[in-house]
């Protein structure tokens, strides 16, 4: 039997997340797999802001290496770690159907809800996207940073650092932590990250398997990401900037496409939201609204700070 290698983070989502995959492309393309493990720069550094050291794009960098220096066949990352572009020479073959897209509220407290929090809540959290949406809301809560996997962060919160954090519905759902849930933040209260809940598989653009692994996508879930990548991408995104997207999928495949960028503070905050078919340019006619409504001064004004 023919055997692929499947690279991989080491964290323990990232192995349930790839197992899960190589399941389904063994069973699809009737192959064996085999993980690799990897240990990427943004895992190394896991006590650092990204925003310091280069964005969510440590998290693949050693892993797109892999497979341009043929050690691996495939990759699987979450959608949302990927970076506007990827390394020339891969492409992202699959995505199979999203998970719960939506920020997951962890409390102390049972049955807390963002807005039931307490007047100066330390809440923790590691993505800005997170933080400037949730000052925007609730002005009186305490932001604090928070790195490390989904475990060390919910040690973190029963450590008592935290009165509790934000992490995604999804990753807590594919570790078997959904009871742990105390609010699936709607999206308009706390729009998701660019890609959430979606798996990403990628593979080199010249290989066939990228044409085979196609048959694990789904449809429903590629054209979401693809409007939502578009966005990030006409946007010129990264960690420094805290963007939001999330695309929508009717039954008759047109896409309804909301999106956002904020400043720091959480005090400006540019919205525009666009239907259509074409997922691409959905996305940047989205975009292009959030510019021309103060996001092109917001993106700015970050990237001045950034620099400083």
């Amino acid at each position: 039997m023919r055997r692929l290698r499947l690279a991989t983070r080491g964290s323990q989502l990232a192995i349930a997340q790839s197992g899960w995959v190589a399941r389904r492309v063994e069973q699809r393309l009737g192959v064996a797999v085999d993980l690799v493990t990897l240990k990427t720069s943004g895992d190394r550094l896991a006590d650092v802001s990204l925003a310091k050291v280069g964005g969510k794009g440590l998290f693949v960098k050693e892993i797109e290496e892999a497979l341009l220096e043929d050690r691996a066949d495939l990759a699987v990352h979450s959608a949302k770690d990927l970076p506007a572009r990827i390394a020339p020479g891969l492409v992202l073959a699959a995505f199979p159907e999203r998970a719960d897209p939506r920020d997951a509220l962890v409390a102390r407290a049972s049955g807390a809800r963002v807005e039931s929090l307490p007047e100066g809540a330390r809440i923790g959290t590691g993505s800005a996207r997170r933080a400037t949406q949730l000052r925007a809301q609730r002005p009186d809560l305490e932001i604090l940073p928070l790195r490390g996997n989904v475990t060390t962060r919910l040690d973190r919160l029963a450590e008592g650092r935290f009165d509790a954090v934000i992490l995604a519905c999804a990753g807590l759902d594919r570790l078997g932590l959904g009871d742990r849930v105390t609010e699936r933040i709607a999206p308009e209260l706390l729009l998701p990250a660019v890609g959430q809940g979606v798996l990403a598989i990628e593979a080199r653009a010249d290989d066939a398997l990228a044409r085979d692994l196609a048959s694990i996508g789904d449809l429903r879930a590629e054209r979401a990401i693809l409007a939502e990548r578009a966005f990030l991408t006409r946007l010129e995104g990264d960690c420094n900037v805290p963007l939001a997207a999330f695309a929508e999928v009717g039954g008759d495949g047109t896409l309804w496409l909301r999106g956002l960028v904020a400043s720091g503070d959480g005090t400006q905050i540019a919205r525009a939201d666009a239907h259509g078919s074409d997922p691409e340019r959905v996305g940047v006619e989205v975009a292009e609204q959030v510019l021309a409504r103060g996001g092109d001064a917001i993106l700015a004004a970050l990237r001045d700070e950034a620099a400083s």
